[in-house]
């Protein structure tokens, strides 16, 4: 057997790291290295449970790779906030170490065989878990991999991003045999034909079934036009200046305005297009409101989509997220908000849920209040916003929309479900421009591609700056804006009205796997405790 000295095992470590970001959209978009990226760490694991040293080995070499990992990926986000990034990098690669730490456990106390099979129950199983709590931050899912190449993933149409995430895993564990087969025990290459047989089978059937569905996907026809604007205001010196919404808004529709044509049916505009805070309560007073209806009456009365900042009043504390009101008479709740207008000028509300934590979510503050105070501001915010419980859609005459708010783009599941009620188009806001020209925007684009091919629904994206763009039923991105640049695009979509396998059902694999895993786990520990405490025999 190959001797690994604590150089070569961190080597190695580092290499998987490495290897999983270059495979990842624009850190690297090298898409095919992501079926060997596992396979340096996993030849760690293996000589570090050989040689029986301590557990705690593999969770410092794992940490490794997976701080490497997320560093590469994600350190854009320290452009929007230095504290979020901080958390996102470091929370985020301790939690995939502590995970792949459960694999080694269960390897270790219950089986090799058991221990490889329970590394697809817990990965998979934390990415939905992932997916469904408030330190929630997905970005890394291992299926995400794929947005730069819808083709390879027409699939996902039954599995969502976790099946990337499978097929990812399986085609890395056989790899990895072979490579052990090869370096450690000194087995020939001839002898590992049918591992390699294996592997290339588990890559070619899922790619070329892709492919030919990808190929012969036809859309039916069911046109709307739509005109999505790009205004590219600057997030950081110029969007949340107080006074200046309504000379936004002049912008906004000035663009939408050269883009209109008597068979427009939809205008989107970015999130928080309407950048100060006005109560959803008395919206029909507020500047904002009466200037947008004022030109949908001399427009053919399109109907809108815009990203708003609102807050509403109770009176009596609605959720974690009330703040008493300055003269005591009540509550008020803020609110990063998609604001529909449609056919006749009345106002529709649907917050943001899936909120970005750190900046828009207190994690856990609900047990914890004071953590509210130690919030990170951002984009005008400060502390927990208020939520929908479920996922809503807005209805017009002609199309029902399911309004997608930023960072709500990433989650298959919660877009699925507006699908399932409805919704035959989706519309995507945002405001890109916190992460500066960085891959960030560049992997937040690719992953609409994902959402569309889930739910076979054409998508309309309209960035405040980024990307704005179109996205058809099969996930090809087109119209796509440049960077840092005013514009506005004007394209016809289908509608879909058809539900797939994933809008129906969702994250099946995910919450099968999230159930096995805490058994496996609990019953890991039970074993290991038993070896450790073993039962006395009686004489």
């Amino acid at each position: 057997m190959i001797e690994l000295s604590k150089k070569s095992r961190i080597s190695l470590s580092l290499l998987s790291g490495v290897l999983m970001a270059i495979s990842f959209p624009f850190s690297g978009s090298l898409t095919f290295v992501v079926f060997v990226s596992w396979v340096p760490l996993l030849l760690t694991e293996d000589y570090i449970s050989s040689k029986k040293y301590r557990s705690r080995k593999v969770l410092f070499n794992a940490y490794i790779a997976f701080f490497t990992y997320n560093i590469i990926t994600t350190w854009w986000v320290w452009n929007a906030s230095g504290g979020g990034a901080a958390l996102a990098i470091i929370l985020n690669s301790l939690l995939m170490a502590i995970v792949f730490q459960f694999f080694h456990l269960t390897k270790k106390h219950i089986g090799n065989k058991e221990g490889y099979i329970s590394l697809f129950i817990y990965w998979l199983a934390f990415e939905y878990f992932h997916y469904n709590w408030e330190m929630s931050w997905t970005w890394l899912s291992l299926g995400n991999t794929f947005s730069i190449t819808p083709s390879w993933v027409q699939w996902y149409s039954y599995t969502g991003v976790l099946g990337g995430t499978f097929w990812v895993l399986i085609i890395n564990l056989i790899v990895f045999k072979i490579y052990k087969n090869v370096l450690f025990k000194k087995e020939s290459w001839r002898i590992q034909t049918p591992l390699i047989w294996s592997a290339s089978l588990i890559f070619i059937i899922p790619l070329t079934l892709s492919m030919i569905t990808y190929f012969s996907y036809t859309e039916k026809p069911n046109p709307v036009e739509v005109i999505a604007v790009q205004p590219n205001i600057d997030p950081y010196n110029e969007k949340f200046v107080a006074g200046g919404e309504i000379a936004q808004l002049k912008k906004i529709t000035r663009l939408a305005k050269s883009k209109i044509t008597a068979n427009t049916d939809l205008i989107v505009a970015p999130e928080t297009a309407i950048s100060y805070g006005f109560t959803e309560n008395n919206v029909y007073n507020e500047p904002s409101y009466l200037f947008l209806a004022d030109f949908q009456r001399q427009n053919s009365t399109i109907p809108w989509c815009i990203g708003a900042s609102t807050w509403k009043t109770f009176p009596k504390k609605n959720s974690r997220a009330s703040q008493p009101l300055m003269n005591g008479t009540g509550f008020y709740e803020s609110y990063n908000t998609a604001m529909a207008l449609n056919e006749d000028s009345q106002p529709g509300f649907i917050h943001k849920s899936k909120l970005v934590p750190g900046v828009e979510v207190i994690p856990f503050s609900d047990y914890f209040p004071f953590l509210e105070d130690l919030s990170i501001q951002n984009g005008g915010t400060s502390g927990t916003l208020g939520i929908e419980e479920e996922p809503l859609i807005f209805v017009y005459q002609k199309f029902q929309l399911a309004p997608v708010v930023c960072y709500e783009s990433i989650y298959g599941e919660w877009v699925a479900k507006q699908c399932r009620k409805g919704a035959n188009l989706i519309s995507i806001i945002t405001n890109d421009g916190w992460w500066k020209d960085t891959p960030g925007y560049k992997q937040h684009l690719s992953f609409a591609s994902l959402r569309a091919i889930e739910n076979r629904r054409s998508i309309v994206r309209s960035a405040n700056t980024g990307t704005s763009c179109f996205v058809n039923q099969r996930g090809d991105i087109s119209q796509a804006t440049e960077w840092w640049k005013e514009d506005v695009i004007r394209g016809t979509l289908n509608l879909n009205n058809e539900q797939t396998f994933y809008t129906m059902y969702g994250d099946v694999i995910g919450r099968s796997f999230a159930f096995v895993a805490v058994l496996l786990l609990i019953f890991t520990f039970v074993r290991r405790f038993k070896k450790k405490h073993p039962t006395a025999k009686s004489n």
